[in-house]
């Protein structure tokens, strides 16, 4: 089941050449804050991109990109050399690949499906055996970088599966992020993604008390967080999060709502692994606070809300 929210695909980058000799023809599942941008990106560098989402109007702002749009999961795929699913969890991931109509039912054998979502290991494992069984091959391949890293086609892009899947589908990796590594077998990209979601979740607490501390010292905040921005403090969660806590603006890039998800990814992952997370546990909590809270919908540097509201700030 694709996402419901999300914005219009973005205008590709102009960058891109077109290469039509290398033209896949790709379904593209879920067009949500993350998907429409990655696939306009993929239009733009040439390729035949057919999109699905649950609403309509991403699937139309898709096709006003050149790409095309399918009415059900099964008309998107019928096709396809590739099936890209960016969709927000387990069960929608479990609804749109292995469910009644989804992409195993209708894809032809010898398909490469590549799932970007962030959801648990084990669904990865899960839908990569249920896919070798009809003779179709599964990458995992969570993303990192929000919507901004998008929009722009640098995202971090972590896979797991086959070696020789990973060589096949590499230029279409390149097409959306600067960095991308092959992490090992299937659910492996999703064990890294669960770690890059622990030390993003627990930067971003950091940078929020940070905050709080200045702003009660008095201190120029701007000024403060340019300058541990240079040093060995900064980090890429300072430069593309301060804007956000200085203005109190927390217009969604990723929600607290899929933080608290994969924070319950990283916590499963780890307790299965035998690995204790100290803090990483306490961060969960505060993100699960900062939902319960009414924050869910925001950005996840609204977390910043939450330490104004234990240090008996009124939060606006």
């Amino acid at each position: 089941m694709p996402g419901r929210a999300g914005h219009p695909p973005h205008p590709p980058r102009s960058t891109y050449r077109r290469n039509d000799a290398m033209s896949r023809k790709i379904a593209f599942i879920g067009l949500g804050i993350m998907g429409s941008p990655m696939a306009a990106n993929l239009v733009g560098a040439g390729h035949h991109v057919t999109g699905y989402n649950l609403t309509r109007p991403q699937i139309d702002a898709l096709v006003a990109a050149g790409g095309h749009g399918a009415t059900s999961i099964a008309d998107a795929v019928r096709d396809a050399e590739v099936v890209i699913t960016m969709v927000p969890a387990d069960p929608q991931v479990e609804q749109a690949v292995l469910g009644e109509g989804g992409v195993l039912e209708n894809v032809r054998p010898g398909t490469l499906v590549i799932d970007m979502s962030s959801i648990t290991p084990r669904t990865s494992i899960r839908v990569e055996a249920a896919a070798r069984e009809k003779g179709v091959r599964a990458l995992d391949a969570p993303v990192s970088g929000g919507e901004a890293g998008a929009v722009e086609a640098v995202l971090s892009i972590m896979v797991g599966g086959a070696a020789e899947d990973f060589a096949e589908a590499k230029p279409l990796f390149d097409v959306l992020g600067t960095t991308v590594v092959h992490v090992g077998p299937a659910g492996a990209g999703q064990t890294v993604k669960a770690a890059n979601q622990l030390i993003v979740a627990v930067n971003i607490q950091a940078v929020a008390e940070a905050v709080v501390f200045l702003e009660n010292a008095g201190v120029d905040l701007g000024a403060a967080l340019d300058v541990l921005g240079g040093g060995l403090a900064g980090s890429t969660v300072l430069n593309r999060k301060k804007t956000n806590m200085l203005n109190r603006e927390f217009a969604p890039g990723f929600r607290i709502d899929l933080h608290h998800k994969d924070m319950g990814i990283v916590t499963e992952a780890a307790r299965a692994v035998g690995a204790a997370l100290p803090v990483g546990a306490v961060v969960a909590q505060l993100v699960a606070s900062a939902r319960a809270n009414g924050d869910g919908s925001l950005d996840h540097s609204a977390l910043l809300r939450g330490v104004e509201r234990l240090s008996g700030r009124e939060v606006k």
